[in-house]
């Protein structure tokens, strides 16, 4: 089969190589995959690849194998999936507790989407607690993550200050539930009950001081790439008693999180954030425009074998219908602003 590996050249960072099909484990279903989206840690990871990085995450594709152990979807059907590995490929084995079955009105390019951004969205909010009301701030959220977060969010009723390079970046947060668009962290108008910080280096002791005293900072990333200091006897005069809190969104089984966000998606309630479709001869490309922050939301890669999803004659008027009820997106998504418990 063929398969993308890293090259270790910072312009051409991956190359096809023929590969032997992968053998699934007792656990894991054989997925053909038809789409992939790439992650902008993925790109970081290709700059210095580990001996035998075989990189993939985030596919979406048909199980032509099922788990030898009777568990997960049987043949012909269409999943989403979060393997370790492997997934830039014709074909990826995926633990069964990784799957989520896709109905016929979402494509494989929307799918593709959904895994790792979609699961950080969710367990990121779970940790925030209930936001009901609550003043909130996010940085670096022109992404993947970001553009769930900012649905999410404002769906569970929080009043969200979103952080964006440009304008254009921020109109379409806007149109997501974003209240307030700002460029710079040092511009947004706090207190916040929440901080949700992505950015690290500089911003992030500039987004602390936006908390309110006795406030949360959830440290969810370092897009920046570059170190965060933080000045104990600053924060003495600023809020003090502020809770930062580290976070990472991994931990297997994701298949629960994987089909809430389908439901989201079935309903018209989340709405995959693609800034680039493409082949995936054009992956090298597209992984260098990722790193380079080219590319607004996710980009999708698709094998070629990927089929247009089924479109029922309601579709339209009932999206348009659950988007009008977005406390709707946060109670599927087992947010804590609904779901009565805090996670």
């Amino acid at each position: 089969m063929r398969q993308l590996i890293p090259t270790g050249d910072a312009l051409r960072p991956v190359e096809f190589t023929e590969a032997p099909q992968p053998v699934p484990g007792p656990h894991e279903a054989l997925v053909k995959v038809e789409a992939f989206a790439p992650n902008r840690g993925e790109t970081f990871l290709l700059e210095r690849p580990a001996s035998g990085l075989l990189p993939g995450k985030d596919i979406a594709g048909l199980v032509v194998q099922a788990a030898a152990d009777g568990s997960g979807p049987g043949i012909g059907t269409r999943v989403v999936g979060h393997p370790p590995h492997g997934g830039w490929a014709e074909y990826a084995a995926v633990p069964t507790h990784s799957l989520a079955v896709l109905p016929d009105g979402i494509d494989s390019v929307r799918a593709a989407a959904l895994p790792l951004a979609g699961i950080t969205a969710l367990r990121l909010l779970r940790t925030a607690g209930s936001l009901a009301g609550a003043r909130v701030l996010l940085t670096g959220a022109s992404g993947g993550v970001g553009h769930y977060v900012t649905e999410l969010a404002a769906a569970a009723g929080a009043e969200l200050t979103v952080v964006t390079a440009t304008p254009e970046r921020g109109a379409r947060l806007a149109e997501l539930g974003a209240a307030e668009v700002v460029h710079e962290v040092a511009d947004a108008r706090g207190p916040y009950d929440v901080v949700l910080e992505s950015t690290g280096g500089p911003h992030l002791p500039v987004a602390v001081s936006k908390v309110r005293p006795g406030g949360l900072v959830v440290w969810f990333g370092q897009a920046s790439r570059t170190p965060a200091t933080l000045d104990f006897f600053q924060l003495l005069g600023g809020p003090e008693r502020v809770t930062i809190r580290h976070f990472h969104y991994a931990g297997a089984p994701y298949g629960r999180d994987l089909a809430a966000l389908v439901r989201l998606v079935e309903r018209g309630r989340l709405h995959p954030e693609i800034g680039r479709t493409a082949d995936w001869s054009e992956t090298a490309d597209v992984l260098v425009d990722l790193r380079e922050r080219r590319v607004r939301g996710k980009a999708v890669l698709t094998t070629g074998a990927t089929r247009p999803a089924e479109q029922p004659a309601t579709t339209g008027a009932a999206r348009m219908a659950d988007h009008s009820t977005p406390t709707g997106a946060a109670r599927e998504a087992g947010h804590p602003a609904t779901a009565g418990a805090t996670r």
